[in-house]
């Protein structure tokens, strides 16, 4: 997460995949306290540089403006993603952080689904009006609206099928 990261994608992703039992790291690119977009701060697990990206089965990204930015000018982020996309692993974009995995340059011939405000700035890939898109173990989505949907594919994308299901039927999402 970095600052200005869009809250409702980023607490959404953080709250479906443990409620599905995984080991959430919440990692920060700029100290512990992330003020996001609309003010609301987040405590992060720990810092970007603390982690080792392959100890990971999934990076997932929350969009938000000023927040995917900041990605994209972080040469570790970008090594992170172009590092977890050569080994196979699942790589989760949502809203404006599809312009992040452009960044790392891992889009080409790509059907993605990402914001319509930054749809024209990402050249190399299909875009896709669907809420949720998949290709290979890409997960991309469009926005804060699109959160759970997205959330919920990167945990069926990874076998849980009946997780993401139920988690699907005890929040009373349609």
């Amino acid at each position: 997460m970095a600052p200005g990261v869009e809250e409702i994608e980023a607490v959404t992703i953080i709250d479906i995949l443990r409620r599905a039992q995984w080991n959430v790291t919440v990692a920060a690119t700029d100290g512990l306290t992330v003020k996001a977009s609309r003010d609301v701060v987040i405590v992060c697990d720990c810092h970007w540089t603390d982690i080792t990206p392959l100890d990971y089965d999934v990076l997932a990204l929350p969009g938000g403006a000023k927040g995917v930015e900041r990605l994209c000018d972080n040469h570790l982020i970008l090594d992170a993603i172009r590092t977890m996309h050569s080994a196979g692993r699942l790589i989760g974009a949502i809203c404006a952080a599809p312009l992040a995995l452009s960044a790392a340059g891992i889009l080409r011939d790509r059907r993605i689904s990402c914001h319509p405000t930054v749809a024209g700035r990402i050249r190399e890939a299909r875009i896709s009006e669907s809420p949720v898109s998949h290709d290979g173990r890409l997960i991309t989505s469009r926005g804060a609206g699109t959160s759970i949907a997205f959330a919920l594919a990167l945990v069926r994308a990874e076998g849980g099928i009946r997780e993401a299901d139920d988690i699907s039927r005890a929040i009373a999402c349609p």
